[in-house]
């Protein structure tokens, strides 16, 4: 779970399907509900791009190599819940409380880390790129 004090990376689409959401719920006892969800992450809403300095955070397109088979694989990091509102997303997303995405935050390109896979497995891998999602 999120921390409720922490900013939240969206696309400026997502924000705007949230903002239209919320333009809808009524006063119905589960329209209630999501109606503050709904605000309480527009009010933590970061949006915008990145800055290109190479540091994996919530709002980059990252690149990591498996180290096992050199394989590579480039995914958005941020919220799956939240992008899933922008049709537009034309990339995988992985969420940075996931395994690898947690062991990515905060690292920069060239930075190896290993991380326990959700199978159970240990894999290593070496961030290869980090860019502002675009």
């Amino acid at each position: 779970m999120q921390d409720q004090t922490e900013t939240v990376w969206m696309t400026p689409a997502t924000l705007a399907a949230l903002e239209a959401e919320l333009a809808t719920l009524t006063d119905s006892d589960l329209d209630r509900a999501r109606a503050m969800e709904v605000r309480e992450l527009i009010r933590r809403a970061e949006v915008g791009t990145k800055p290109d300095d190479g540091l994996v955070e919530p709002g980059m397109t990252v690149t990591v190599r498996f180290e096992r088979d050199g394989s590579t694989e480039t995914f958005l990091l941020g919220s799956r819940d939240l992008v899933r509102q922008d049709a537009g997303l034309d990339v995988d997303v992985y969420s940075p409380t996931s395994p690898l995405g947690a062991a990515i935050t905060g690292r920069s390109v060239g930075d190896s880390v290993t991380f326990e896979a959700p199978n159970g497995a240990t894999l290593a891998v070496t961030v290869v790129a980090a860019v502002p999602y675009a």
